[in-house]
């Protein structure tokens, strides 16, 4: 069963002011209405290209010679131990378990070249975020989110929209947040919270609504196994089912709320408890919305469509991650994470990356490709998948376990303008460094922002209520846009 961030909330006895600012500070009580038109408008920037971006983070870092880079030339240490196979792309070799994708590359472009100098997962912040990640404590694996990072862009983009909402009449404002994020927070299925995914200093209510799926034992990984539906369950618990809320206790709940008037009043007047008010309305609406069940019964999907995306924890939440587009998402992130200690982190060899790691991307991402393009979602959705670095070119064992390489590493872009069929940037010999065309992760993240039309002068407000400008250097890859 999944819950709100791992944390079941009680449905029958009320809310606390606890309760509200916690759904508030998970980001489930924001709407996704965009500032974009008036932007463009205004001629600050070009009409947005994408009205959506669903963000497929393979964490702990996918090789690049294992998957789009492959060097049948080099020399048998580097190389790697499977073979390309042609694409439908000139000048690109696919590994040969990509076999789907490799058929389907004239509908995305492979960029060879994202290189950065942060050679640890921390860069799991950078890839998310567009920027470095700043000192900190961070607890004693050193890893964990902090209210000292930077926003993830998909938390800009909920405070862009909210900003947006604020205008307009409360019976007008969507409730369905801009901010998604699958099927887990970063690193909570190993016991971390890793930094990248979250506001950080914007503040917590422009967090993801993020969703919880436990492993059934030390050793499981339901990445690498068929799920069933009881653990696949995305309804948000509290939602739904016969022994959970009706309007009538809803309307109930109300009352309580308001008992908090008086609180409210003394609270300080940062951001999120101005907002206080207008969460209350949120938060009713929400609990009484049926597209929000409805959204999150992924039961509603034919069992061939399912069974194309795969019946493993990524691609089920792959599949839920197109659901929340169609429910008014804005931005969705689905993250492979890392619940064995290894999986795409494959320091101890080869087995599970052709296996598992490579049969599964296959299936889920051109599974994912082909649903949104027969659905008519493709060319309004930027589908952006990679992990936060590479694989060293020599491995670390004789079973092709490969260490960490944050110099040079793919990253596919399908959908909302991007020419299909392109392989942007060259690596070299080694698959070591870009040869041309290097891309930044603030190079990334400024070309999301532009497929949404949001400027990289645009401004959000730090803690103080400075203006801060959503990106500090990067260069939107036009050319990958037709």
């Amino acid at each position: 069963m999944l819950n709100i961030q791992g944390r079941p909330r009680r449905v029958c006895d009320g809310l606390t002011r606890r309760d509200v600012l916690r759904a508030g500070g998970a980001g489930l009580l924001g709407t996704s209405l965009s500032t974009l038109l008036a932007a463009e408008e205004a001629g600050r920037v070009a009409g947005p290209r994408a009205k959506s971006v669903l963000f497929l983070f393979l964490f702990g870092g996918p090789s690049q010679l294992e998957t789009f880079d492959l060097k049948p030339d080099a020399a048998s240490g580097i190389r790697g131990p499977y073979r390309p196979i042609a694409s439908r792309t000139p000048g690109l070799q696919i590994c040969e378990h990509l076999p789907r994708l490799a058929e389907l590359s004239d509908r995305f472009a492979v960029i060879r070249t994202m290189t950065h100098r942060s050679n640890d997962h921390n860069a799991c912040h950078y890839i998310q975020t567009g920027h470095p990640l700043p000192q900190a404590q961070r607890g004693a694996a050193g890893v964990d989110a902090t209210g000292q990072d930077w926003p993830a862009m998909g938390s800009v983009v909920e405070y862009l929209d909210r900003l947006g909402d604020a205008d307009r009449p409360e019976d007008q404002r969507r409730d369905f947040p801009s901010y998604v994020y699958l099927p887990n927070p970063l690193g909570h299925i190993q016991g971390y919270d890793r930094a990248g995914g979250y506001a950080g200093w914007l503040g917590g209510t422009y967090d993801a609504l993020a969703t919880h799926i436990a492993k059934r034992g030390p050793d499981d990984n339901p990445y690498f196994r068929d799920c069933d539906d009881e653990e696949l369950d995305f309804r948000i618990q509290g939602l739904d089912g016969p022994a959970l809320m009706t309007l009538d206790r809803t309307r109930r709940r109300v009352g309580l709320l308001d008992q908090f008037d008086a609180a409210r009043a003394r609270l300080d007047q940062a951001q999120s408890t101005r907002e206080f008010g207008r969460l209350q309305a949120r938060a009713v609406r929400l609990m009484t919305s049926t597209a929000m069940r409805s959204a999150f019964d992924i039961r509603q999907e034919p069992e061939r469509i399912r069974d194309r995306y795969g019946r493993h924890l990524f691609g089920q939440s792959a599949l839920m991650g197109r659901r929340m587009i169609e429910a008014g998402a804005r931005f969705v992130t689905v993250v492979w994470d890392c619940p064995d200690g290894y999986s795409w982190d494959s320091h101890t060899g080869s087995h599970d990356v052709g296996r598992h790691l490579l049969p599964g991307l296959d299936q889920t991402l051109s599974a994912l490709i082909e649903d949104m393009n027969a659905r008519g979602l493709l060319d309004e959705t930027l589908i952006v998948c990679l992990g936060e670095m590479g694989r060293t070119p020599r491995p670390d064992t004789s079973t092709w376990g490969r260490g960490h390489w944050s110099h040079c590493f793919p990253a596919v872009l399908a959908g909302a303008g991007i020419r299909g069929g392109v392989a942007y940037g060259r690596s070299d010999k080694d698959a070591a460094y870009p040869s041309d065309h290097p891309v930044s992760p603030e190079d990334l993240a400024a070309t999301v922002f532009h497929a949404l039309g949001i400027a990289p002068d645009d401004r959000v407000s730090d803690p103080l209520g400075r203006p801060v400008a959503v990106m500090d250097g990067g260069r939107p890859l036009v050319e990958l846009f037709g």
